[in-house]
């Protein structure tokens, strides 16, 4: 890292000195504007991280910022047993968008949150014990969702784990219809895998997993905290499919940066759990409602999924051309700004060169570098964000 001012050595300083020790950051961000985030010393970044997703209408939306400091003078605290104007102007607004049969909606404040519930909710309906998920799937790390959680780093430490999971690998049919029996309460998988890779899934698999579902009594969950609100083009990635499910998980971008988490879900799984049998002190209070609200409102004003549909489209084919060029790319994957590039050796050092340069990425795996920048961005960020990735490369 380059020589840092004293302020940024103070903020560095003092976090360290109280925070969980789980991270040691080196650099402090203080502002951004759309798809820009700049550091204290002043420098600029195109952010292709967004918070891991999160930043869906951007930074410092003015839309958004507005209705949180509206709602802020009005009410913040207003759990789900007492009415709430905003909420319910966001439930009317979020299943204009919700493909039916999806028609209730539990509100949480994370994604672990709303997959933690989905779990309950499957066993209040089924009655059974199992679950099946897939190989690098990733659906949380709290003790609730470790269970469904692939990556053995994350489960192992805290094992034994309540729950039993039957992993398959992704967009494999037949090691599915293996799994699936009359003992489990459900399928759950991402439409498209973030933290496994930025893999989609076929239509193929994800019609079986329907399908199978169905013929066995059990459910089938989507977990779209990553691939939900607009992020792939549309509203949920399960519609570029066709195939819907009985339930499923939102978080990350849905609020645009204030917590919330969502299980969305049929009319007969709603019922399926007894009267107090959950519950949420935060879930659903008036600021994220508004937050809500306001991300909604700007899809449909900016025309935000057709954004990223756009702009994806453009990383992707960039990304594709220079492929062509340099052979330290194994593959280039993704669906509309969930944008995953595979190289042949691990990335740690080529997203420490293009934080260097200018551009926020995270990984996806050890050697995927993932893009999910703000559905704002421009045309012109993507060409500089693929004109970066071209420097570092070489």
């Amino acid at each position: 890292m380059t020589q840092v001012s004293s302020k940024t050595q103070d903020v560095l300083a003092r976090d360290a000195r109280h925070n969980s020790g789980l991270w040691a950051p080196d650099i402090v961000f203080v502002r951004g504007q759309g798809a820009t985030l700049w550091d204290a010393e002043g420098n600029e970044y195109i952010d292709c991280m967004a918070g891991i997703a999160v930043a869906s209408v951007g930074h410092a939306n003015a839309h958004l910022a507005q209705a949180i400091a509206k709602q802020a003078q009005a009410l913040i605290v207003a759990p789900q047993n007492l009415g709430s104007d905003v909420r319910a102007d966001f439930y009317d607004a979020l299943f204009k968008v919700v493909p039916a049969p999806l028609s209730r909606v539990f509100m949480a404040n994370s994604g672990s949150e709303a997959n933690e519930a989905a779990l309950k909710w499957a066993r209040a309906a089924t009655g059974r014990p199992r679950f099946v998920s897939a190989m690098r799937g990733f659906s949380g790390r709290t003790m609730g969702v470790l269970p469904l959680t692939w990556e053995k780093k994350y489960r192992e430490p805290f094992e034994p784990l309540a729950g039993a999971t039957d992993f398959i690998p992704y967009n494999n049919v037949e090691k599915l219809a293996e799994a699936v029996s009359d003992e489990t309460a459900a399928v759950v998988l991402e439409p498209a895998q973030g933290e496994g890779g930025i893999r989609p899934a076929t239509k193929k698999f994800l019609q079986a997993a329907r399908d199978l579902t169905r013929e066995h009594g059990a459910l089938l969950i989507f977990d779209e905290i990553q691939t939900g609100a607009g992020r792939t083009g549309k509203f949920l990635a399960c519609e570029h499919y066709g195939v819907i499910p009985d339930m499923v998980t939102m978080a990350k971008g849905l609020a645009g940066g204030v917590p919330i988490g969502a299980l969305l879900m049929t009319e007969e799984v709603a019922q399926a759990m007894p009267k107090g049998g959950h519950g949420t002190t935060f879930g659903g209070n008036p600021l994220s409602a508004a937050a809500g609200l306001a991300v909604l409102e700007e899809f449909d004003r900016r025309d935000l999924m057709a954004r990223a549909k756009h702009a994806g489209n453009r990383l992707r084919k960039g990304l594709l051309a220079l492929k062509k060029e340099n052979d330290k790319i194994r593959e280039v994957r993704g669906v509309g700004l969930l944008v995953g590039l595979e190289l042949k050796e691990k990335v740690a050092p080529y997203i420490s060169a293009l934080r260097d340069n200018g551009v926020l990425t995270i990984n996806a795996g050890a050697t995927v570098i993932r893009f999910v920048p703000p559905l704002v961005i421009t045309d012109d960020e993507v060409d500089a964000v693929l004109a970066k990735v071209t420097n570092v490369l070489a």
